[in-house]
C-alpha cells in the first residue's frame, strides 16, 4: 500500500449554484453519485460542495418584497434571505443530490467573499471529519496541516502530532536521554511549525534567530511577575489590540518591530545542558511548547498565508509577550508544577495539561475575519528587516 501521503482521501465535487429551474448535475455526475451511493467507488469520502452563495443571497435580498421588511433590523434582513435561500437550496441542490446520492453524501455553501469566511471553515471541519472517520488518524492530521483556514484544527492537528510524538512522555521518555537540551527543543520546534504549514520559502520559523527567541521568550516570561491564570480574557480581542496598539506607536510603517528580548543576549545555561528531568525542565519544555503554539496562532492571524517576513514574526512575537494572555498561561504552567508531586507519575497530567490551555487560549475560526479587519497593515515583504534590529 502507497505512503498516507500518496492516498486519496477526500473528493471535493463543485458545483455552481444554478438559478431556480436550473440543472445542478450534468449526467456524467449522476452517474458517479451513483457509483458513490452503491460503494462502488469504495469509502473515499465525497462532499458536495455548492459554490458562489454568496451570489445566491444577493439575488435574494434583491428580490425581497420591501414592503414586508420594514421595521427589520439589517441583521433579521440577513438571517430572512438565508432562510429563503435554505429553502431555495433544498429544492434546487438538495433534493437533486439526494435523489442519485442517498442522504449519506454530505454538502456544504461556500464562497470566498470576506464575508463568508465561516462558509471555508465549516467546509474544512466537515472534511476533517469525513477524512477521521472514514480513514487514518494519520490521514486526518494531514488534512488539518494542509489547510490554512482554521486555526483550531492546527492546534488540534499539533495535540495530534505531539501525542503520538514526545509530549506524552515528557517526564519519562527515554528519547531525549543524553541529548543536549537545546537539540531536543530543536526537534519539538520543528514538529510543531511544521503543522501550521505557512508560506515560509525563507524558513524564517526554522531558522537559529526564530528559535532562539522562543528560548529567550520562554526566559523573560519565567522571570516576570505571574498573572492571575484564573482571570480569563477575551482571547482574540485582546491579541488584536495589542498587535494594533504596538503598530501605531511606531514611527512609521517602515520603523522596525522592537521585540523586547535583547538579541545579542546569550541564551541560557540550561538550553546547553544535558536532558534530565526536573520540575524545572519539565515546566521549561511545557512553556515551550505551548507559548511556540500561541505565538505561531498569533502569526496566523496577522499573516493572512502570505509569504512570512521577519517583520510578521517579530510582531506576533513582540504582541505575545505584551498581551495578557502569554502571562496567564504562564501563570497557568506554573500552577501545574506547584501541584506536581510525583514527577514519575507526571506524563498523562502533563499532556492533559498542555492540552488544556492550548484549546483554551485557542481563536474560534469563526472569528478570524472578523478580528483581521481590526488589524491595521503589517507591510509588504517588500518592507522585511533583519532579526538584528531588536533591543533590549
Amino acid at each position: 500500500m502507497s505512503a498516507p501521503e500518496h492516498q486519496l482521501h477526500a473528493i471535493w465535487l463543485c458545483f455552481e449554484i444554478p438559478r431556480a429551474g436550473g440543472r445542478l448535475l450534468e449526467t456524467g455526475t449522476e452517474e458517479f453519485l451513483r457509483l458513490k451511493s452503491s460503494g462502488t467507488l469504495g469509502n473515499v469520502p465525497v462532499i458536495v460542495v455548492l459554490t458562489k452563495y454568496d451570489m445566491l443571497i444577493d439575488r435574494i435580498e434583491r428580490n425581497l418584497d420591501e414592503t414586508s421588511l420594514n421595521g427589520m433590523s439589517d441583521e433579521v434582513v440577513k438571517e430572512f434571505a438565508k432562510n429563503k435561500a435554505e429553502a431555495e437550496l433544498q429544492d434546487i441542490c438538495i433534493g437533486p443530490l439526494k435523489k442519485f446520492a442517498g442522504r449519506d453524501i454530505p454538502h456544504v455553501e461556500i464562497s470566498t467573499e470576506e464575508d463568508y469566511q465561516k462558509t471555508l471553515t465549516h467546509l474544512i471541519q466537515i472534511t476533517e471529519s469525513c477524512v477521521g472517520h472514514h480513514s487514518t488518524p494519520e490521514a486526518a492530521v494531514m488534512t488539518s496541516i494542509a489547510q490554512r483556514v482554521h486555526p483550531g484544527l492546527k492546534i488540534k492537528a499539533s495535540i495530534e502530532v505531539g501525542k503520538r510524538r514526545y509530549w506524552k512522555a515528557l517526564a519519562s521518555s527515554t528519547t531525549f536521554k543524553n541529548c543536549k537540551t537545546w537539540d531536543c527543543l530543536h526537534v519539538l520546534h520543528t514538529d510543531i511549525v511544521n503543522v501550521w504549514n505557512f508560506y515560509d520559502p525563507h524558513r524564517y520559523l526554522h531558522s537559529q534567530e526564530f528559535r532562539e527567541m522562543i528560548v529567550k521568550m520562554v526566559d523573560k516570561l519565567e522571570v516576570e511577575p505571574t498573572a492571575n491564570p484564573t482571570k480569563t480574557i477575551t482571547i482574540g480581542l485582546s491579541m488584536v489590540g495589542t498587535i494594533a496598539g504596538i503598530v501605531s506607536a511606531l514611527a512609521g510603517p517602515a520603523a522596525p518591530i522592537v521585540v523586547p528580548i535583547a538579541a545579542s543576549a546569550v541564551l541560557a545555561v540550561w538550553v546547553h545542558d544535558v536532558y534530565k528531568i526536573s520540575h524545572a525542565v519539565l515546566q521549561r519544555f511545557m512553556s515551550y511548547i505551548t507559548h511556540l503554539t500561541l505565538v505561531l496562532q498569533t502569526l496566523y492571524l496577522l499573516s493572512e498565508s502570505q509569504e512570512l517576513t521577519r517583520r510578521a514574526i517579530k510582531l506576533a512575537v513582540t504582541s505575545y509577550l505584551a498581551c495578557p494572555m502569554s502571562g496567564e498561561v504562564h501563570g497557568r504552567i506554573q500552577e501545574y508544577d506547584a501541584q506536581l508531586t510525583v514527577l514519575e507519575r507526571a506524563d498523562r497530567d502533563t499532556l492533559d495539561k498542555i492540552v488544556e490551555v492550548m484549546q483554551f487560549y485557542s481563536i474560534n475560526a469563526e472569528e478570524i475575519s472578523i478580528l483581521r479587519a481590526k488589524i491595521p497593515p503589517v507591510g509588504s515583504s517588500s518592507l522585511d528587516e533583519p532579526w538584528e534590529n531588536e533591543k533590549s
